[in-house]
């Protein structure tokens, strides 16, 4: 019984200790491995930022360039009809959409969508005036008919996005 008593003297301290050391060290590699994964995300943020930040630039962009009152003035063509240019309207949205296809990658989800929407609120209104308006008419017709109603608005699609944009950015900066 003596010798059981020794040794229980020895091992439980022992123990202790070991247990001791294995909650601090445990402790400690949890504390190191954060260090690594803050530094390795503030690392690649060099990189990383400023793509996304050029991502959200060209959604700007595009919706500036989308939005009906730069779209008739970069459009405008007084030798199409009404239905040539509808199509051209709807044309050059889809080119500068699939231009800019690819930046989802580097924005948000909810940013995206509020860029998707957008471009599709204005392609409805499109739709909308252009089936006001008889098809051989002048594209000045059509023209002032969707500035109209785009100026008649209260919120206009592209400027809600280009403000979600900001907001979002404004995150990176805070």
């Amino acid at each position: 019984m003596e010798l059981f008593l020794q040794i229980l003297a020895y091992t439980l301290p022992a123990l202790l200790v070991f247990v001791v050391v294995w909650v601090f060290m445990n402790k400690f590699y949890k504390e190191e491995d954060a260090r690594r994964r803050y530094l390795l995300v503030k690392e690649s943020q060099k990189t990383t930022l400023p793509i996304r930040l050029t991502a959200y630039e060209r959604m700007v962009l595009f919706l500036e360039r989308i939005s009906p009152d730069s779209l008739m003035v970069r459009m405008q063509d007084n030798t199409l009809t009404a239905l040539q240019f509808h199509a051209s309207l709807l044309t050059a949205i889809r080119a500068e959409y699939e231009h800019n296809v690819a930046q989802q990658v580097y924005i948000s989800d909810e940013v995206w969508n509020m860029v998707k929407n957008a471009k599709e609120s204005i392609v409805q209104m499109i739709n909308a005036c252009a089936a006001k308006v008889p098809p051989e008419a002048p594209s000045g017709t059509l023209a002032n008919v969707i500035l109209e109603i785009y100026n008649s608005s209260d919120e206009s699609p592209t400027l809600l996005a280009v403000s979600y944009l900001k907001s979002e950015i404004k995150k990176y900066f805070a």
